[in-house]
């Protein structure tokens, strides 16, 4: 029978994700980890494997409680133009929190991601796919209800929303500058003829 885990894995994988998230995944090593997680080598592999299959499984974990929470808890709350402007709004401000300027663990291991490394490629490509469907549903709906222009296809915003989400994560990091995110996403707002920034008043979804 094999023995219960004596550690809390959401705690232990948060911890891999600050280290993975700040260092990257090639210049963070296992003893690094270790230190972070607070585990013994032999119960970082037990439990999780080799250094790759533990990045991928903190990405996974990491994306879950930051931009798929994001998703759910904004798409059960408002209406589907203002799930964009608050998804990007959110951004913008979380982007301008961090003192690290680290920008986005997504973003930042598809700048990473190697053509040798096929399941870390294949892992954002998977992620990227799930965020421009979120998009999607929200520019459908909104076209629909008279929200959001249509002069444009849904299926090109979506695809503009998500190379917004990723250049405004990557440029954070090397000038984390608000006037310089919000001259990101204002005109393209302004094409979903939505409004920027969020409105103070939030009306109910």
């Amino acid at each position: 029978m094999a023995r219960p885990r004596q550690f809390d894995e959401d705690a232990v994988l948060r911890a891999a994700a600050e280290i993975f998230w700040t260092k990257g995944y090639e210049a963070t090593s296992t003893r690094d980890l270790t230190e972070q997680m607070g585990l013994t080598h032999a119960s970082l592999y037990n439990a999780f494997g080799d250094k790759h299959s533990l990045f991928l499984k903190t990405l996974e974990h990491y994306l879950d409680r930051t931009m798929h929470a994001r998703m759910r808890r904004l798409e059960g709350a408002y209406p589907p133009g203002l799930v964009i402007v608050g998804f990007f709004d959110e951004l913008v401000e979380l982007s301008l929190a961090d003192v690290q300027h680290r920008g986005c663990m997504l973003v930042n291991t598809a700048l990473e991601a190697r053509a040798d490394d096929p399941a870390m490629r294949g892992a954002v490509a998977d992620e990227t796919i799930e965020l421009e469907a979120f998009f999607l549903r929200s520019i459908k709906a909104g076209q629909a209800s008279g929200e959001i222009s249509s002069v444009q296809p849904a299926e090109d915003l979506a695809k503009l929303l998500l190379s917004t989400q990723f250049g405004l994560r990557a440029l954070v990091r090397i000038r984390p500058e608000r006037e310089l995110l919000n001259g990101i996403v204002r005109p393209v707002m302004t094409l979903l003829n939505l409004p920027w920034p969020m409105p103070a008043t939030k009306p109910d979804g």
